[in-house]
């Protein structure tokens, strides 16, 4: 019997440091996004639930599995309400690009996409129209989202962000980012 006791004993000592350490992860990992952080975190309280309600490693596998679906859920909800508020834009975030027009001078290091011209017009909603032409004439526009903070670009979509840093010199606009030193040049003065 003591034997017993004792396997109960370290089985829920066992999952109950699992759920203490993936927990302590969660928090301290940086995951990406909320869902990621939300499944991570969700693993651990659902194999916390499963070894109180089951009491042995079936009932502890079941709710990580549980708990990692539904934390990934309630984590992927809320990266779409933080990407929904990022919509919205004020007219102070908009300036001082909004209703201007920009082309592409020059990047650095060059990305080597046969792009012939590139040509940017901030709008005063926050969106930006980038319209790209080829080499071999055809033409591509892509809408993003855009805003300014302090002396900082962020342009984004749904599944990217970049943040640059800028500066205006009259009718030159200077962002650098972590990969890219690019020179645009105003067209709409």
């Amino acid at each position: 019997m003591k034997g017993i006791v004792m396997k109960a004993f370290e089985n829920r000592f066992a999952a109950a440091t699992a759920v203490v350490m993936s927990i302590m992860l969660a928090v301290n990992s940086g995951c990406a996004t909320k869902k990621q952080t939300g499944a991570l975190t969700g693993a651990g309280v659902g194999a916390l639930l499963g070894q109180a309600i089951g009491g042995n490693t079936a009932g502890t596998l079941i709710g990580a599995g549980v708990g990692t679906g539904v934390g990934y859920l309630i984590g992927n909800e809320m990266d779409k309400k933080d990407a929904k508020s990022r919509e919205t834009v004020t007219a102070q975030e908009t300036a001082p690009l909004a209703n201007t027009t920009w082309q592409l001078v020059s990047i650095v290091p060059d990305p080597k996409k046969n792009v012939k011209s590139l040509v940017i017009h901030f709008k005063p909603d926050g969106t930006t129209v980038t319209t790209r032409t080829y080499m071999d004439n055809s033409v591509k526009t892509a809408t993003e989202r855009y805003r300014v903070v302090g002396e900082t670009l962020i342009i984004n979509q749904d599944d990217y962000v970049i943040n640059a840093r800028f500066s205006i010199k009259g009718d030159q606009l200077v962002a650098n980012t972590d990969k890219y030193s690019v020179v645009l040049r105003r067209v709409d003065i």
